[in-house]
Formats: structure tokens, C-alpha cells, sequence
């Protein structure tokens, strides 16, 4: 049986443009540690106080179950800033 044309062929490298590594970060920002702590912890602090006592805050009770969204949003914003720590 005959060979195919393609295993004769010798594989040609590809030569790959250079490029200019970007210099690592050594170490973090100094922000991103506590922001992304006190996001955390203000959210969870904004959940617990709705359920224990939600009904006798005044600002509070006028958002109803939005305050919901205001503690996982807090902690969604925590983990989105803990992308940039090295």
C-alpha cells in the first residue's frame, strides 16, 4: 500500500513573533486586601441585621427584600476586587 504524500513531508516550525513579557507584580496593591475584606463583611454584617432586627430599622424597612440584594451585592463586589490579588 502506498504511502501518503503527508508523511513525507518535513514539519516546518512556526516562528512566533516576540514579545515583550510583561513585568509580574511583585506583590498586591495595598487596597485590594481591605476593600475586598470589608466588602465581605460589611455585606454579611447588612444580612444579619436585616434578619434580626430588618423590621426595626427605618431604612430598612422601607427597602424590604432589596436589602437582600444590597448585602450579596456588597459581597459579589468583595470577590470581584479579590480578582486583583496576587
Amino acid at each position: 500500500m502506498p504511502e501518503s504524500s503527508s508523511r513525507n513531508k518535513k514539519k516546518t516550525e512556526k516562528v512566533k513573533a516576540e514579545k515583550t513579557p510583561k513585568k509580574p507584580r511583585p506583590q498586591s496593591r495595598v487596597w485590594v486586601a481591605p476593600l475586598m475584606l470589608a466588602c465581605w463583611l460589611l455585606g454579611l454584617a447588612w444580612l444579619v441585621v436585616f434578619y434580626v432586627a430588618g423590621q426595626d430599622v427605618p431604612v430598612m424597612k422601607d427597602l424590604g427584600n432589596w436589602n437582600l440584594l444590597i448585602g450579596m451585592g456588597l459581597i459579589a463586589v468583595g470577590f470581584v476586587v479579590s480578582t486583583q490579588w496576587v
